[in-house]
């Protein structure tokens, strides 16, 4: 009989209820910060928004090469004992913000919440898929991505609040709530299974196995591509639409509110749809998709303020439907497209490409958006092409991406 949960589109969760909430839970936490971390440094430190970004961007730049080195560490010693450590090193580091003043501390507590965060997702898809089996993994990437939107959106409520009320006490307690939720959260993954737990010796030449794989370096060339396009929401359209176009403050939060109840309600529903299709026409339809978004903002350049309203909320719309599409089905791919004793390396690379379009998008769209509509949208819809032909090209050279999406586990299909 056909439970609610699988009429969503949602995983069978199991004995691993315990390793979704604390994801509900790390989600929520992150999302009360991340409005507010420039404001909070603003309110509770004598830095200007100069010296707090300096900061920030300074932190982030020396964490990055730190992924691919912590790939290699899931692989020895397991994905579950580096998400703990990430988890405790993000709990430190908020702890720490609360008596952090001067531009070196924002420094250095920065850079070990980027180092705990960077362990968090280097071990999260290995340890996805260890609780998953083959077959199913579309579903369990895209569940815990709309919860993890979700939790975001709550977060960002209760963001909201601290913004409104503006004092130092506001922001501290912002900050006492995302730790508290790592500590939490550390209680709850203590559950994660013992497969997620075992490490495995190290091989020479191991590094050279994951470099020299071809396919998979295509493979990410795709995900980066995605991960560019996923930065748009958030980095690009709020400029775009209260700077480029004119347009009111709220069409921005209509545009955040739209996305987090279609992924939070359809993302099941999407995966679900995907049954009998091949992966890499998943993916192509995905970057159409986005393509397809970014012509609709381009229009609402050329529209009347109401008419440019309707015309970037479609496109904001259809530009979550290549959300929906392409995140499952690449971080199912990633994963399963790894071999098992060398996925640690193989994700911490995928990561790496999520931790450089972080990197190049906010001074890269900012530079597009200062020349008017027509560069970014078009320098995007070049990433989409990219994206669409790398789709077509894994078709043909990597085996899993020519499989099709079954949404059952093997072993029940078997």
């Amino acid at each position: 009989m056909t439970t609610w949960a699988e009429r969503l589109g949602w995983p069978s969760l199991g004995d691993h209820r315990r390793f979704v909430t604390a994801i509900g839970i790390d989600a929520v936490g992150s999302g009360v910060f991340m409005p507010v971390s420039l404001l909070y440094f603003l309110a509770t430190t004598p830095l200007d928004l100069v010296e707090v970004g300096a900061a920030l961007s300074l932190a982030a730049l020396v964490a990055l090469p730190v992924g691919p080195l912590l790939g290699g560490v899931v692989d020895r010693f397991g994905a579950k004992s580096v998400l703990l450590a990430g988890n405790a090193l993000q709990g430190l580091g908020f702890l720490a913000y609360l008596l952090t003043e001067s531009f070196a501390a924002v420094v250095v507590w920065t850079v070990v919440v980027t180092l705990g965060r960077t362990a968090f997702w280097g071990s999260y898809g290995t340890i996805v898929a260890a609780i998953s089996r083959p077959g199913e993994r579309e579903r369990w990437f895209g569940f815990l991505g709309a919860l993890r939107n979700v939790g975001f959106a709550l977060g960002g409520l209760a963001a909201g609040l601290a913004i409104t009320v503006g004092t130092p006490r506001a922001y501290a307690a912002i900050v006492v709530v995302n730790a508290a939720s790592y500590a939490v959260a550390f209680a709850l993954l203590l559950s994660v299974p013992a497969t997620a737990s075992s490490g495995h010796r190290p091989e020479p030449g191991s590094w050279g196995t994951v470099l020299r794989d071809r396919p998979y370096r295509l493979l990410l060339v795709g995900q980066l591509a995605y991960a560019l396009s996923m930065m748009v929401l958030n980095v690009a359209l709020p400029v775009y639409a209260t700077t480029v176009l004119g347009l009111p403050g709220w069409v921005t939060g209509t545009v955040f509110t739209l996305n987090t109840v279609l992924v939070g309600l359809g993302q099941g529903l999407v995966v679900r749809s995907m049954t009998g299709a091949r992966r890499w026409r998943v993916l192509l339809l995905a970057h159409c998709t986005f393509a397809a978004s970014y012509a609709a903002m381009l229009l609402a350049g050329a529209l009347p303020v109401g008419l440019a309203v309707v015309a970037l909320l479609l496109g904001s719309v259809v530009f979550t439907g290549g959300e929906l599409l392409g995140g499952p089905v690449h971080a199912a791919l990633s994963a399963e497209a790894a071999p098992e004793h060398l996925r640690g390396r193989y994700l911490s690379l995928v990561q790496l490409t999520w931790n450089v379009a972080g990197t190049v998008a906010p001074v890269g769209f900012a530079w597009l958006l200062d020349r008017g509509a027509w560069p970014i949208w078009t320098v995007l819809a070049g990433v989409a092409l990219v994206g669409a032909l790398v789709a077509l090209r894994l078709g043909r050279v990597l085996p899993l991406a020519a499989a099709r999406v079954t949404n059952r586990s093997e072993v029940m299909a078997a």
